[in-house]
């Protein structure tokens, strides 16, 4: 039977990655939160270059259907959507 990988939710990601910050130590925040040390490294990079937004599950998407190459124009009313999207998991965020 197929071992199936881990899922963790933004709000646990972002925990992980504020303790990381707390202490500069990816093995002391793997041994807290019981989980690799690789996952803690990814979320912090991921954070930093993306913030909030970079925590998001990934799986299941096609590769870069994220990004906006730079010869493509967004739609306007698809923009305010991703816009609001990420606005109202901010605020979820937030709220914790």
């Amino acid at each position: 039977m197929e071992k199936k990988a881990e899922t963790y939710d933004i709000s646990f990601k972002k925990k992980a990655v504020d303790l990381y910050h707390q202490k500069k130590n990816y093995s002391a925040v793997s041994r807290e939160l019981n989980i690799h040390r690789k996952n803690i490294q990814r979320w912090v990079k991921q954070f930093n270059v993306d913030g909030i937004v970079g925590l998001r599950e990934k799986r299941g998407r096609k590769s870069g259907s994220d990004k906006v190459s730079s010869s493509t124009i967004e739609n306007p009313q698809k923009k305010i959507k991703r816009l609001e999207a990420e606005n109202e998991l901010l605020k979820k965020l937030l709220k914790m």
